[in-house]
């Protein structure tokens, strides 16, 4: 189950992202660890077809800067909430 879908491209082609989980951190001066010092950012998302089922052939299609894009996208989605 998905907390959010996004509508996305993948190569030209138009689909969602099923966000399954996204958590930020933002940093602290006064934490214990690096983790928490630094912040840091959860994503777990899947790439799926225009209906929401996964689409493990589209996924296959993503490059480096594809998943940038998506995984900006989605921080712009949840920031916007």
């Amino acid at each position: 189950m998905y907390i959010a879908e996004i509508e996305s491209t993948v190569a030209g082609i138009p689909c969602r992202i099923g966000v399954a989980h996204y958590e930020s951190v933002d940093g602290s001066f006064s934490a214990a660890s690096d983790l928490d010092y630094y912040g840091y950012e959860e994503l777990d998302w899947e790439v799926c077809d225009r209906r929401g089922r996964p689409a493990p052939w589209l996924e296959k299609k993503l490059t480096d800067s594809a998943r940038e894009q998506i995984e900006s996208e989605i921080r712009e989605y949840f920031q916007s909430l």
